[in-house]
């Protein structure tokens, strides 16, 4: 049984499995379908030895330079 997870953007409240830092990256598992979270920091320092290993790789680390909207515009 494959578990599928749909690509959704990750929000304020996805958290990095190992800080706890809002997560920018979401790997997908190829082998069991599950899914962990990185900050941008993390996902950098595993990229190499876990993005061959997954189904998918979501990068939003680019929202890190986004200017926050602001109230009333």
């Amino acid at each position: 049984m494959t578990t599928a997870v749909a690509t959704r953007e990750l929000t304020a409240l996805d958290r990095c499995d190992r800080c706890g830092a809002q997560a920018y990256v979401r790997a997908v598992l190829q082998s069991s379908g599950g899914e962990l979270l990185f900050c941008g920091h993390h996902a950098r320092a595993v990229e190499a030895n876990l993005k061959p290993l997954t189904s998918e790789w979501q990068d939003e680390t680019q929202r890190l330079h986004e200017k926050p909207a602001l109230v009333g515009d």
